[in-house]
């Protein structure tokens, strides 16, 4: 089986997994520890994500956060995203993929990035919806300085071995309801 195929058999596993893990009381706990491993970061800025499907809901967290914070923008297939500045107040408006971005056109560049998931592994590796956008970007901020990946997921979501490939880019750490995976990955 290719890398391709195992991941796409992965993914339809992880959303079945993430779909019945979504709950109010797992997110909240999720939220507490994301809220706790965010307080090194206090005044960096910080980009989260504005949930679709049964992602994991970062908002609380960072609309409670100290420092700038944004959301990221999906450029165009193959490209880094870009990160825009968001509020809770933040008017929005339909972007790719039907995802929901800011109105207004204020870049961001995250010091601390909240990463969504379908599913990830003990080594920091996560599994997205397949276009690498998120591994893009984090290469690419890697090689302008210091930046702290957050995986945030639901325990539920936690693969054995996910299939990897060399673009893919671990995380720092994981949040979850029951606490924090600190991976202590290096991109390969």
């Amino acid at each position: 089986m290719s890398v391709g195929d195992a991941k796409k058999a992965a993914r339809a596993a992880a959303r079945a997994r993430r779909d019945a893990a979504q709950s109010d009381g797992r997110n909240t706990a999720a939220l507490a520890h994301l809220a706790d491993s965010l307080r090194p970061y206090r005044g960096a800025a910080l980009a989260g994500y504005l949930p679709i499907r049964s992602e994991a809901d970062p908002r609380p967290v960072m609309a409670a956060h100290v420092g700038a914070c944004g959301v990221p923008i999906v450029l165009g297939k193959a490209k880094p995203l870009e990160f825009r500045v968001w509020t809770p107040a933040t008017r929005l408006l339909e972007g790719a993929f039907g995802v929901m971005v800011p109105e207004d056109d204020v870049p961001l560049v995250p010091r601390v990035l909240i990463v969504p998931m379908l599913a990830f592994d003990e080594r920091g590796y996560r599994l997205g919806y397949g276009g690498g956008f998120y591994d893009r970007t984090l290469e690419a901020l890697r090689q302008r300085g210091p930046v702290t990946a957050i995986g945030l997921a639901f325990a539920a979501q936690l693969a054995d071995d996910l299939p990897i490939e060399a673009t893919d880019q671990p995380l720092d750490m994981i949040v979850t309801e029951d606490g924090v995976l600190a991976t202590g990955a290096q991109p390969a």
